[in-house]
């Protein structure tokens, strides 16, 4: 391997290629011959595929659009008899494993409430600071099934996939360049899918040099006032065509080769390493150097984050500080349609501001735009704090209660919830203001964010600088196992009548045989009507 190997990671150098070294750590990662990921490694690995699988099934559950018609789609595309292939969520049935996957993973992203990576790691200088989120898992599963893996093999594809996805995401920023973060997640899932089925590395090398090459997002589909479908779906329909290219590697297609040093590609192109003339030289480094942990504690998903409910995250530190406020100041919860609250005054970093304080979001008519709307989200979370309040059921008393009373779920992105007017008073006494580079400069290490209520007397309440939310993964106060467990069962019982059963399905994933991943979706789903109708 054209590397330099420590005791727990990997280094790929910028003048190496990088694209069959990740090729090589994968295959070596997933045989065993290099690494051994600590407990916590594995445990909260497990933790996260657990989130986002729950988000997936419920978002089925409830009708959502995409997820269904693909998971309508993928059931479509059944294989042959006695051919190898994957299922998805609710469904014995065996099919293409491309089609189960898109189907899969977009279902896990619809709510936008599963795990989210920001590319920090200032103990490396790695600090891109490209978003990312936990889709992927589905990838592992199918790729289990299909080559008759046990849940081991497949946690340890999990983590692999976080490690490359993660890694890139720490440096090189997609989203300076207006391309969809779900790219390094496309080449993690290349390289996963293939090792897991036993492809060698110039095979894998070959689908990273495709995915690369012909399937680059740009972030058309996040844009405009009104958000679609393929923003829920950009990692799944990316993810598809990454295990496409696998295939077709693996039956000898040759896709290009050393894709990151290539200059007419993503990387090179966008961040040039040599000046005129020379730039076009396929000599040249890449923009930068990829550590891959393979052993200890330091892997990438112990910096990634959980959502404790639905909600965009850049909005988490707002969300805690009116947690911190509404717990300390009761008062203010007093009057039903929310008289008691005069103003209310929220300050972030960019991208926050841009993304989630865009003035389209101000007037949200959609469920996918109103879970990108910061003056909505703290809006609904204030409103059922007031709606408790005025049944006589107190917020609190710490943060951990708080988090678990005011949960956002499905319900409160429905049609009734986004045009509640209560909820639209109080969005129209929020003013979201960008606090310039005292906060710019504290993002991605936190979620930097202050908050100020004032009440209706004039006085005034501030949350000071929230930078670690609960949730966030350098946040040390929350109990964070009981906040999760809320959560999975509020998601569970939209998809089961029995959620802890539904939890215990897909949790603990490494222990699983064969056999139980081969039958892991195998279970009664009830598809109900749309919560967007």
């Amino acid at each position: 391997m054209p590397a330099t190997q420590t005791d727990t990671a990997v280094t790929l150098s910028a003048d190496s290629n990088q694209a069959a070294g990740i090729a090589e750590f994968a295959v070596d990662f997933l045989s065993g011959r290099i690494g051994e990921p600590d407990e916590v490694v594995r445990r909260r690995t497990e933790i996260f595929h657990t989130d986002a699988t729950l988000c997936g099934l419920s978002a089925l559950a409830l009708g959502t659009n995409a997820p269904n018609v693909l998971r309508a789609e993928a059931l479509d595309y059944p294989v042959r008899a006695g051919q190898p292939g994957a299922t998805v969520f609710g469904s014995q049935e065996k099919v293409a494993p491309e089609k189960a996957i898109v189907a899969n993973s977009s279902a896990v992203r619809e709510w936008d409430s599963n795990g989210t990576n920001f590319g920090f790691n200032p103990k490396l200088g790695h600090t891109a600071g490209e978003f990312g989120h936990n889709d992927f898992y589905p990838v592992c599963i199918a790729a289990a099934q299909v080559a008759g893996l046990d849940g081991k093999a497949a946690l340890r594809g999990m983590i692999l996939l976080d490690e490359i996805r993660g890694r890139l995401s720490e440096v090189f920023s997609l989203k300076t360049y207006k391309i969809d973060h779900v790219v390094h997640g496309a080449i993690a899932s290349a390289a996963t899918y293939g090792a897991m089925l036993g492809a060698a590395p110039d095979q894998i090398e070959s689908a990273i040099g495709m995915v690369v090459a012909h399937y680059i997002p740009w972030r058309a589909i996040r844009a405009g006032k009104q958000l679609s479908d393929s923003k829920g779906a950009s990692a799944a329909i990316s993810t598809e065509v990454a295990v496409l290219s696998m295939q077709r590697a693996m039956r000898g297609f040759r896709g290009p080769r050393d894709i990151f040093r290539n200059p007419e590609a993503i990387f090179r192109f966008f961040e040039p390493t040599t000046q005129g003339a020379q730039r076009w030289t396929e000599q040249a480094p890449s923009p930068f150097s990829l550590v891959l942990s393979h052993s200890g504690d330091d892997f990438a998903v112990m910096g990634m984050h959980f959502k404790l409910g639905l909600y965009e995250h850049q909005s988490a530190g707002a969300l805690q500080g009116l947690i911190d406020l509404i717990t300390q100041n009761p008062h203010l919860l007093a009057d039903a349609g929310g008289e008691k609250i005069r103003d209310i005054k929220i300050v972030a970093y960019e991208p926050a501001f841009g993304i989630i304080g865009n003035p389209a979001k101000r007037d949200p008519k959609t469920r996918q735009s109103a879970d990108h709307s910061m003056v909505y989200i703290v809006s609904t979370m204030l409103k059922k704090a007031i709606d408790r309040a005025s049944r006589n059921e107190p917020v609190g008393p710490d943060s951990d209660s708080a988090w678990k009373q005011l949960m956002l779920a499905p319900a409160d992105f429905n049609k009734n919830a986004i045009f509640d007017s209560t909820t639209r008073g109080l969005m129209e006494k929020i003013r979201f203001e960008h606090g310039g580079k005292e906060y710019d400069d504290r993002y991605p290490d936190g979620i930097p964010t202050s908050i100020v209520i004032t009440d209706d007397s004039g006085a005034e309440h501030g949350s000071g600088l929230v930078m670690y939310p609960s949730g966030h993964a350098r946040n040390t106060t929350a109990n964070l196992v009981s906040i999760l467990q809320h959560k999975f069962q509020l998601l569970g019982s939209l998809a089961a009548t029995d959620a802890t059963q539904l939890i215990e399905r897909y949790d603990n994933v490494g222990a699983k045989s064969a056999s139980e991943i081969s039958q892991l979706n195998d279970f009664r789903l009830t598809i109900g009507p749309s919560i967007d109708d």
